[in-house]
């Protein structure tokens, strides 16, 4: 309860420098708001990814965060709540993602929808978070496809003009998602039943897993603590051991030292590196939402069947 009213506080606070922010620059803002395209904001980069691709030209879409950013512990700046402020619509990915996105948004007046709505969720089986759903739900192409229908319903309803542009931009982007999709499962088909198995440092995976029928396996369920115990380590030791997994995986925002202690006692190749939370800068290997599914679902079949050997 006290960290509640201590986040209530600060967000308080959060929101008067971005009401002084908005304030000194009103003229600005005003003139680029009734101009413009209407402005769309994402807590996170994967989903502003998603969203400009069933916008199109015709909505302006940014993330609250930036490339890089951990989501799960993120704490809004002054100057977030005052581009909150400016927003025509908020999407969040709800499922317990953004911890501090509730009160934040209730600082500004802008309508928000939460693109999991519809999700069929998965919950987290152990530790703090055991029963809640997992978040991740847009590690797997299936799920995104849901994300993007609520998209073009919330697009139609911000922006009625161009919703046939929006429905035929959201339809070729799930054909894109489900060839991503199909691919993972097909090439991932000839592996034997003991080794499909998805070993990883964060619980992310749950979704995907279960879209490719793989058995999930992490160290910690969620990058809150990135923290992993003896007991976490010497679990996911004797789980490879026992399955005989010929690779493991860690995730690019969270250290890979205590995968690497899995594959020194294992033999287990370290299969690469996945991306979950965030993007890529332009020039990088996964600036966008489809090249990071792609990226992930590659590296694992190649891992796991052998192909990078």
């Amino acid at each position: 309860m006290g960290m509640q009213i201590n986040l209530k506080s600060k967000l308080a606070l959060i929101s008067a420098s971005a009401l002084a922010l908005t304030s000194c620059g009103a003229g600005n803002a005003e003139s680029s708001s009734t101009e413009g395209k209407p402005q769309v904001l994402t807590t996170f980069t994967v989903l502003a990814d998603i969203a400009d691709n069933v916008a199109g030209e015709h909505l302006e879409v940014e993330s609250i965060t930036k490339v890089g950013a951990e989501i799960h512990g993120y704490e809004p700046t002054p100057k977030d709540v005052a581009k909150a402020s400016e927003a025509d619509l908020i999407l969040d990915n709800g499922l317990n993602l953004e911890a501090w996105f509730e009160q934040f948004v209730e600082q500004t007046d802008a309508p928000h929808e939460v693109v999991s709505e519809g999700v069929e969720p998965i919950d987290i089986s152990e530790d703090a978070y055991a029963g809640k759903p997992n978040p991740h739900a847009w590690m797997s192409p299936v799920n995104v496809q849901i994300y993007v229908d609520n998209m073009v319903d919330a697009f139609s309803e911000l922006d009625p003009d161009h919703a046939a542009d929006f429905q035929s931009n959201g339809e070729s982007y799930k054909d894109e998602l489900q060839t991503v999709q199909d691919d993972l499962v097909g090439e991932l088909s000839t592996l034997p039943d003991k080794e499909r198995a998805l070993v990883t440092c964060e619980g992310a995976f749950s979704y995907l897993a279960r879209d490719a029928d793989l058995d999930e396996r992490y160290i910690w369920p969620v990058n809150a603590e990135q923290e992993a115990t003896p007991q976490q380590i010497s679990s996911t030791i004797e789980f490879v051991k026992h399955n005989d997994v010929p690779a493991v995986f860690c995730e690019s925002t969270v250290s890979d030292k205590p995968m690497r202690q899995v594959v020194d006692a294992t033999g287990a190749e370290f299969g690469g590196t996945l991306y979950v939370d965030s993007l890529s800068e332009a020039d990088g290997p996964v600036p966008t939402y489809l090249e990071l599914i792609k990226h992930d679902a590659d590296t694992i079949t190649e891992a796991l069947t052998g192909g990078n050997k």
